[in-house]
């Protein structure tokens, strides 16, 4: 375990307080200051399981006010980027990060203009999640700029491990991005193929990173270093039936019964165990439809997703429809050179393996 944390230590016994205080059914009340549109905070969940013997399986669910326009995207290598662009808009002028991917990758995008989750062809996996708190500081120039939105993007492009990139992200700066008058306040987790994982946040302009295979579990709001405070007053190593874990969908409540019911997941005797096991504590933690928590800024889930990185098999489940589809990434061509392909996952015909229903993009997203 290595834990690499710059901002200011949170006392445990203001961890109460601050979740009585700040926090209005666990999602901290934002300032106005910075934050643009978003006013509340957003519910999501990343889970990984990377103790059992069978796979490293991780999953996430994505929950929103609206449809993300969510859009499954295979990219070759020899992607040529630009961390300044956001979709056709330029909101990094002075010294955008400018790459060429290495690794081809299949994501699914938020808005056409980012990469909200996804994995790439050496089983590094990257979720991107919401986090009232962030605050990616003042814009330094002499660092390269990548704009929030290109952040999970950019990890899935150049590297292959989370050491690596962790490595690649100290000489650039993550900054904000806006689309559809959300501003891009988030938080990123990724793992890889090995089982190793990290959690990066921007708090009070610092970086702040979690590096350690037990990093598991990560939701919303408060900061990744309050949630496992929070967590250490619950004990969840032996759970049983008439242990009582919390019921609420805020993210510290989400955060705590995933970690009770990762504890309780059998040994999978095949993937098709290893991936239900992740998708049954993914639908458990998410929001239903007509839950009465918008006045809180949560909202229902809009679908679900699984990366199985030892195969790398990519598992999605749009909440709106009744089937589970998943794509086998070294089904496609990922040469330079090679088109990228595209799936629009709203779609009810669409069931199993569907790598043959991917259409060549007219254009990149981005």
């Amino acid at each position: 375990m290595s834990e690499e944390t710059f901002s200011k230590p949170v006392r445990e016994c203001d961890l109460f307080r601050i979740k009585i205080n700040q926090m209005i059914c666990g999602a901290l009340v934002t300032t106005a200051v910075g934050l643009g549109a978003w006013q509340k905070a957003e519910a999501c969940t990343r889970i990984l399981w990377n103790d059992n013997k069978l796979a490293v399986v991780a999953g996430r669910t994505m929950d929103w006010p609206e449809s993300t326009e969510p859009i499954l995207t295979v990219f070759p290598r020899g992607m040529e980027r630009n961390g300044g662009r956001l979709g056709p808009a330029v909101i990094i002028k002075d010294n955008p990060a400018k790459w060429t991917s290495k690794y081809g990758s299949l994501v699914t995008t938020i808005y056409g203009v980012g990469t909200a989750d996804g994995f790439n062809e050496r089983g590094l996996a990257a979720h991107m999640l919401y986090l009232t708190a962030t605050d990616f500081g003042q814009r330094d120039p002499s660092k390269p700029g990548v704009n929030a939105a290109l952040w999970a993007q950019y990890v899935l492009d150049n590297a292959a491990t989370v050491e690596e990139a962790l490595d690649l992200l100290k000489p650039i700066q993550v900054t904000p991005a806006e689309a559809r008058g959300h501003q891009a306040s988030v938080h990123l987790a990724i793992e890889d193929a090995s089982g190793d994982s990290a959690i990066i946040e921007y708090i009070s302009g610092k970086t702040v990173i979690h590096h350690g295979r037990e990093f598991k579990i990560m939701t919303n709001d408060p900061p990744y270093d309050e949630q496992l405070a929070l967590l250490k007053n619950q004990d969840y190593s032996k759970p049983s039936s008439d242990l009582p874990i919390p019921g609420n969908v805020n993210a510290v409540d989400r955060f705590q019964r995933a970690a009770y019911f990762m504890a309780m997941l059998p040994q999978p005797k095949n993937e098709g165990e290893a991936v239900a096991g992740v998708l049954a504590i993914a639908r458990n933690v998410s929001v239903p439809f007509g839950a009465p928590y918008e006045d809180f800024g949560i909202y229902n889930t809009e679908y679900r997703t699984v990366i199985d990185l030892t195969n790398k098999r990519y598992f999605f489940e749009l909440t709106t429809s009744p089937n589970v589809i998943w794509i086998d990434l070294p089904n496609f061509d990922l040469a330079p050179g090679a088109p990228v392909m595209i799936l629009n996952p709203d779609d009810i015909s669409l069931s199993g393996e569907v790598a043959g229903r991917f259409q060549k993009a007219a254009k990149p997203p981005f």
